[in-house]
């Protein structure tokens, strides 16, 4: 039984017999889970879907995504997030960490579907954008609605550096001194691709050494992707306490590389699953990075223990909010956020229902399954998806929106 008391956090999950009080009661048959955190994500890019899908990531980046980006109106990436955040909401993915433009609207857009998330404005060096107006811009937003905001908090505000090959040292410490000022996170594209940070490399030895050196480990900070790190690398974000948002679809598709998965688990890396963008994925179901990153960390090591069924929910589940450094989600605990998802059964999938072994049940859950039977979804306590749909926003009107501002973007 899960509890949920008047402020939408957990107060009791156990055995009903043992649940205090006279609370009304709603039955449920099938499973509850915590809700999934994505925890690396450019949503609004649902704008941009199937562009440029084959080329290598530094070509789709500078021939198709910026261009097209260049062209994008706040509006657009309202009408691109309410789609993001439905999709994911329908799949039981309750938080996802974003980095995009126009952030101001983008939170809007989360607050309107329900959902929650940790963003923040890119902060790039690129022509047109000026990386300290955007530090700037992000502190003056902290100081003046705090880190958290929204009912259920549902709103964390987070500094969103691009990545270390796209901002000079200067604005990496700059970065590091003022989000560790306000407590907040710092969200960084690392390692992705093996081409992308050659000069850094060169001069510095690697990235995490580079964003050591400038003081940006010494915080809180998410690394996305970390696909191409070093044993000395690994064991650096081990020690800083860094966290890992492992992309396994999107570097798949990129051709980016695997990462180390069983290597930043066992040097204790807190490691959680991202989609990336539905431009370089391409979807925000996160049952599909749940499967691969099992998948690749078995063939990557040769090992069909490399990752169980239920250690590859876990990084869905609480190891995103570890990563995130969240210890108020990614699980059905006492005083945690109530994002939970109620599974339906009634699917082949589990047609030896729920008396069979627990390996059992969470292998048909994972391998079997996946999002398919998410029926209903909860955030902070409140019914946001019901029968598979969501409660709050029309979807057919936002896949109209949608379809209206892609045709803007293209040109």
């Amino acid at each position: 039984m899960v509890d949920i008391d008047d402020d939408g956090r957990i107060g009791y999950c156990g055995p009903a017999a043992s649940a205090p009080g006279d609370a009304e009661v709603t039955e449920l048959p099938g499973i509850l889970l915590p809700g999934l955190i994505n925890a690396h994500g450019h949503s609004p890019m649902v704008l941009l879907r199937g562009m440029g899908g084959d080329l290598p990531l530094l070509r789709w980046l500078r021939e198709v995504i910026w261009p097209a980006e260049a062209r994008l109106r706040p509006d657009d990436v309202h009408a691109g997030m309410v789609l993001g955040s439905v999709e994911m909401l329908r799949r039981g993915v309750t938080t996802s960490a974003e980095m995009y433009a126009y952030p101001e609207r983008m939170a809007d857009a989360v607050l309107t579907t329900g959902g929650r998330v940790v963003l923040g404005g890119p902060i790039i060096d690129l022509p047109g954008f000026d990386w300290r107006s955007t530090v700037t811009a992000t502190e003056r937003w902290i100081d003046s609605d705090g880190i958290r905001f929204g009912p259920g908090e549902r709103v964390e505000l987070s500094y969103a550096a691009h990545s270390a090959y796209m901002l000079p040292p200067e604005a990496l410490r700059e970065v590091a001194k003022s989000a560790q000022a306000r407590g907040a996170l710092v969200q960084i594209h690392v390692a992705e691709a093996p081409d992308e940070d050659e000069r850094q490399r060169a001069e510095f030895g690697s990235v995490p050494r580079l964003l050591d050196q400038t003081g940006l480990l010494d915080g809180r900070l998410l690394a996305a992707h970390a696909v191409h790190l070093s044993d000395e690398d690994i064991a650096l974000l081990a020690a800083r306490g860094a966290g890992v948002a492992h992309c396994p679809g999107s570097n798949a598709k990129l051709a980016s590389g695997i990462a180390r998965l069983a290597d930043l688990r066992a040097a204790s890396v807190s490691v959680g699953l991202g989609t990336d963008g539905p431009a370089s994925n391409d979807d925000l179901d996160l049952w599909e990075e749940v499967q691969l990153s099992a998948m690749l960390a078995r063939l990557s090591t040769q090992d069909s223990t490399a990752l169980s069924a239920a250690d590859a929910l876990l990084l869905a589940t609480r190891g995103g909010a570890d990563a995130l450094g969240r210890d108020d989600l990614g699980a059905l605990e006492q005083g945690r956020w109530a994002d939970v998802v109620h599974i339906d059964l009634d699917d082949p999938a589990f047609a030896a229902g729920l008396d069979v072994p627990n390996e059992q049940l969470l292998a048909n859950l994972v391998w079997a399954a996946g999002s398919r039977r998410v029926r209903d979804v909860w955030v902070a306590g409140e019914q946001v998806v019901a029968e598979g749909e969501s409660l709050r926003v029309d979807r057919a009107e936002a896949q109209a929106n949608v379809a209206t501002a892609a045709a803007h973007v293209r040109g």
